[in-house]
């Protein structure tokens, strides 16, 4: 079986079809409000996202690609990570349900424009400095794993420079920044669970690169933070 046959399996065809080409138009899907531009700009960004993110670290790095689409099914992913990895998942999709069902019933009261548009450009600066981080680091998987296999080593160029953790630092602001975008204050709720999660996984992950990862102790020493410089 060839390499690409490996990734192009059925069941990363469905997870691609899912979370990409489903998740991110819940909230047009659940509310039924085809004139919703704010949910219309947030699903362009999320699949046009994607997408960018995935060719251009598939073009510096081909066999992160293969490592991304196996990941969920790693024997030797870190134990508290097979939890946590998938709960996340669920979690941003549970944020986009309550988005939706929040604009089909009307239950938060009307946010401005320019806290929309403020929010927005936050919600790109999270997709940029995540997509930067994916595109920099040729270990950046979907599980937490020392890749020994691949020659893990400790990757401190690009926003590594910044935060030890600037996936996660993407993601977190991503996370915030979707609920005002998007017109809701209740998705603040999961957002708030998914903060909780994330901080956690963060916090693991640096636990075991400090402990299985040569050299990271070192970076670490030169990189104080792990996702928000100056304070964590």
């Amino acid at each position: 079986m060839s390499q690409h046959q490996k990734i192009v399996s059925p069941g990363v065809v469905a997870q691609v079809l899912v979370f990409v080409l489903l998740v991110p138009f819940l909230p047009l899907l659940i509310s039924w409000k085809w004139t919703w531009w704010e949910a219309w700009v947030f699903a362009a960004l999320y699949v046009l996202g994607f997408a960018v993110s995935r060719v251009l670290a598939a073009r510096r790095h081909p066999e992160l690609i293969a490592e991304r689409a196996r990941s969920l099914c790693r024997q030797d992913a870190e134990p508290w990570d097979r939890l946590l990895a998938p709960l996340a998942t669920v979690g941003g999709a549970l944020v986009l349900v309550v988005v939706g069902l929040d604009g089909r019933f009307a239950w938060s009261p009307e946010v401005s424009l320019p806290i929309r548009l403020l929010s927005l450009t936050i919600l790109l600066a999270g997709y940029a400095l995540g997509s930067y981080a994916l595109i920099e680091n040729p270990f950046f998987s979907g599980v937490v794993r020392i890749q020994a296999e691949r020659g893990h080593h400790v990757v401190s160029s690009g926003p590594y420079r910044w935060v030890r953790h600037p996936g996660y630092a993407g993601g977190l602001l991503t996370y915030l920044a979707t609920p005002p975008f998007l017109g809701t204050l209740w998705a603040f709720i999961p957002v708030a669970l998914l903060t909780v999660v994330l901080v956690i996984r963060t916090a693991l992950e640096d636990r075991t690169l400090h402990e299985r990862l040569e050299g990271y102790r070192e970076y670490a020493r030169e990189v104080r933070y792990r996702i928000v410089p100056g304070v964590w």
